[in-house]
């Protein structure tokens, strides 16, 4: 009887804690908080955010490109035993790939400037931290 209570206790505790997980934001699901979250943050009018917005998610599918290209290279070296000039080749790949995200940011700043102040830039720059950092609160441990 003990057994089976426990038993019936862990599948409840297994199943309230299965339901209480939040489901993925599809990508739109995802774009449209971060965008509604940044305009607020960075306090850009309606017509700011018609420019901004368009440019950002841009610059985040080619970083993101730049990510895939740094993850492939660490999957690599994870995967296989590679010789030391395989390993250097890999990690100045993963540095490249940093660089050109960074190039990026620099390039896409440019273009905001042609639309935006710098303080302007500076806001939106600490509002995307901000989101990000919002994102990862409820998964930190306590």
């Amino acid at each position: 009887m003990k057994n089976l209570y426990c038993i019936v206790t862990l599948l409840f505790v297994i199943c309230i804690s299965a339901s209480a997980q939040k489901p993925r934001l599809t990508k739109e699901e995802f774009r449209n908080k971060q965008e509604e979250f940044i305009t607020k943050r960075a306090g850009l009018t309606k017509e700011e955010a018609a420019k901004f917005f368009p440019l950002y998610f841009e610059l985040q599918e080619k970083k993101r490109e730049c990510n895939k290209k740094a993850w492939q290279q660490i999957r690599r070296a994870k995967e296989n035993k590679l010789s030391e000039k395989e390993y250097d080749e890999v990690v100045e790949d993963i540095i490249k790939a940093r660089i050109e995200s960074d190039e990026l940011d620099l390039e896409y700043s440019r273009k905001y400037k042609e639309f935006l102040s710098s303080k302007k830039i500076f806001e939106l720059q600490n509002a995307e931290m901000s989101f990000h950092r919002e994102l990862l609160k409820p998964h930190r441990q306590p």
